[in-house]
């Protein structure tokens, strides 16, 4: 049976967790912060030696924690790494996160890597490939994952399958999560020219266990996903809209180019917090 795992025995709270990031570690173990959990990016810490595990290991003796993995190369028709999956794997037994997570994308192909997360063809080939990869990955770390979805900036002309409802059917036909980014949704729009809100009125209710929130900027022709900017308004209200389409779900802020002092991404996370609060207000 596919499970989630907690060291602590709780799962991480319908709360506003931020990404831990090198900048903020001893400062976190020297204040502990008010912040309900964290997340880390796996490969980071795939050496068991050295600084970050050591710091990984304290602070998750303080905070719940999740793995999101950016290095697997999921959809990639290369073989999924055995060594990669073999130190996600021992990290995973080691730190015993709440949540497991990786992208709906690719980024090698005959080994060779890509500094970039990309997106796949939606088609109905695509869509079974998918499915037995996702399949093949919880089936290797004896639990349940989450998939993301990615900003994208082009679009393939064989993609006969909408990018929301190819989402929604790898989460129903393998049980994995969805690990939501509204950021990226948002991003995509303005590149492609969606309607984000329906992409989120199209994702099933039950199947959203964690959303990313971040910042992105405008380079040319295409706006990126940078995760180097506040959140901004439109994203905001795009966060209101699928919170009371999904419920209290755990959501995180992603931070990772010009990394800013800790209580800036503390007072993001406050913002996210409050959304949620006047909404439970409203309904209750």
């Amino acid at each position: 049976m596919l499970k989630h795992s907690s060291k602590n025995g709780k799962p991480i709270p319908g709360k506003t967790g931020i990404g831990l990031r090198s900048p903020h570690y001893r400062e976190i173990l020297a204040s502990l912060p008010a912040v309900p959990w964290m997340e880390v990016h796996s490969e980071n810490f795939f050496s068991f030696g050295g600084a970050p595990i050591h710091y990984l290991d304290q602070i998750r003796s303080h905070y719940p924690v999740s793995l999101h993995g950016v290095g697997l190369s999921l959809g990639s028709a290369d073989s999924l790494s055995r060594k990669h999956l073999s130190r996600l794997k021992t990290l995973v037994d080691r730190i015993e996160p709440c949540l497991v997570s990786e992208h709906l994308s690719w980024s090698s192909i005959e080994g060779c890597f890509l500094n970039d997360l990309l997106p796949m063809p939606y088609t109905q080939k695509s869509l079974e490939f998918m499915c037995r990869r996702v399949t093949q990955f919880q089936d290797f770390l004896g639990r349940r994952i989450l998939i993301e979805n990615v900003s994208s900036y082009l679009e393939y002309k064989v993609s006969s399958i909408p990018e929301w409802e190819f989402v929604a059917e790898v989460s129903s036909r393998t049980g994995c999560g969805i690990l939501l980014d509204i950021n990226n949704i948002y991003v995509s729009s303005l590149n492609h020219g969606f309607d984000p809100y329906r992409y989120l009125q199209s994702i099933p209710e039950k199947g959203v266990l964690e959303i990313h929130l971040a910042g992105f900027e405008r380079h040319g022709d295409f706006w990126v996903d940078t995760h180097s900017r506040p959140v901004c308004e439109a994203v905001w209200d795009l966060y209101e809209f699928a919170l009371r389409r999904f419920g209290e779900i755990p959501t995180l802020i992603e931070w990772d180019a010009d990394i800013p002092e800790l209580p800036v991404l503390i007072d993001e996370a406050r913002k996210a917090d409050l959304i949620a609060q006047n909404i439970h207000a409203t309904t209750s």
